[in-house]
């Protein structure tokens, strides 16, 4: 039998490989000019690309939706220059994609900038945090990630950009690159010199949202699942099926022939039988006291805690509700269920592991708030395939296919107590 080390440096090294690097350090592979040392007025030489004078747009020939890029960048004297997202490939990048800048905002010349033209801002939408830019002839580090419609920006280990496109579009209706979701990276140039090394890019893909009805909650009994080859886990009536110590019983109880109820004063709920590859669809609500006011972090899209000027950490004030679904029998792979600001089906174990890579920290992190008000029915379908995990709430998807580094490879499911009141119902597996 593998080790748990053995599994996690397996699954470490797998994660490692998703990374791509965008530019070899010799040409323009990946840019449309493979074997050219020259492209769109950008140099490659020893590891480097350098614009020119003559620079305008270098552009990736694929596509991306969804990525963490990574990369170096060093500035001259009054540079500037842009990082086009989700590019169509014609017309100004700013406008029919998106850009954030890339400019040496300390130069006199640009004494009078917006506060949307400053450094690492998305360009005419919205601003980014000040100050953290090393000084002309250094190098930086610069990571963005896209996901969905959330930007981040993180610039020499400090967030300075956090945009939500939904929110950009009814502010910006008319701006056309904000509505997008798929597009090229390029290096918008302005004919100023800037150097850039290290460039590299990881994926992070998921489905679009489910739209057939048994992705939403049911708000009574459910009827559709078992016809569609579902097995009922939970039938209403009793706790038959589940693993419940003498201690416990009396707590998890059935109500009204579909629903099973928590009073939130005992333990988790286990299921006797264990379980490999499958899918679990269950409905689940708040239904009494919450833990009281919390101040929690505010995540950023990549898996990171929101952090200020001073790289503290920031957080927001919630009503918490706290409880979430085991799978594989260990409480590190838990789906949390809670109304944090990232919302719930993040796998708190994993994605909060600072020693794990941050494609899977991303990945592990909802890309869209789905719940719904509490108090109301929400509807988990949750599919576990070897070590990839795909989580939709509420027909939206919020993880596809993301890695659970050193999951068991089989083990019981368990619905987990954290002290509040709470109700499942609809419970139904398919292996």
């Amino acid at each position: 039998m593998r080790s748990l080390t053995a599994l996690f440096l397996a699954s470490a090294l797998t994660a490692q490989a998703d990374w791509v690097d965008l530019f070899n350090g010799k040409d323009f592979t990946n840019f449309g000019g493979a074997g050219k040392t020259e492209q769109n007025g950008y140099l490659a030489k020893d590891g480097i690309i350098e614009s020119t004078p003559r620079c305008r747009n270098l552009m990736t020939e694929k596509e991306y939706a969804d990525y963490i890029l990574e990369f170096e960048f060093q500035l001259t004297p009054g540079a500037n220059n842009g990082l086009g997202i989700h590019y169509p490939g014609k017309g100004d990048a700013a406008y029919t994609g998106m850009e954030l800048q890339i400019l040496d905002n300390t130069a006199k010349k640009y004494a009078k900038l917006k506060d949307y033209q400053f450094h690492g801002s998305l360009y005419t939408l919205q601003p980014a945090l000040r100050g953290h830019l090393a000084p002309v002839g250094e190098w930086n580090f610069q990571r963005v990630t896209v996901r969905g419609p959330r930007i981040t920006v993180e610039l020499n280990g400090v967030c300075i950009t956090d945009a939500n496109l939904d929110e950009l579009n009814k502010t910006h209706p008319k701006h056309k690159g904000a509505k997008r979701r798929k597009g090229h990276i390029c290096f918008a140039g302005h004919g100023d010199v800037i150097r850039v090394r290290k460039l590299r890019i990881a994926e992070i893909s998921f489905e679009e949202d489910k739209e057939e009805a048994w992705y939403q909650p049911a708000g009574k009994a459910d009827d559709k699942l078992a016809g569609l080859g579902f097995t009922q886990l939970f039938d209403g009536k009793t706790t038959k099926g589940f693993v419940q110590e003498e201690k416990h019983k009396g707590h998890w109880t059935a109500k009204d022939g579909w629903i099973l109820h928590y009073d939130g004063k005992s333990g988790d709920l286990w299921t006797e039988k264990e379980y490999k590859d499958f899918t679990v669809v269950c409905d689940w609500r708040w239904t009494g006291e919450n833990s009281g006011k919390r101040n929690q972090p505010v995540l950023l899209a990549n898996g990171l805690t929101k952090t200020d000027a001073n790289k503290k950490p920031i957080t927001a004030e919630i009503v918490e509700y706290d409880s979430g679904v085991f799978i594989r029998g260990s409480s590190r792979t838990q789906i949390n269920l809670w109304n944090w600001t990232i919302g719930s089906g993040e796998v708190y174990g994993i994605r909060n592991d600072g020693r794990q890579p941050l494609p899977i920290r991303a990945a592990l992190t909802p890309r869209v708030f789905a719940d719904n008000k509490v108090g109301e029915w929400n509807r988990f379908v949750i599919t576990v395939k070897g070590e990839r995990l795909t989580v939709v709430l509420n027909g939206k998807v919020v993880l596809h296919e993301a890695l659970l580094p050193g999951v068991k490879p089989q083990g019981k499911l368990a619905l987990q107590h954290h002290g509040n009141p709470f109700e499942f119902a609809n419970i139904f597996v398919k292996e």
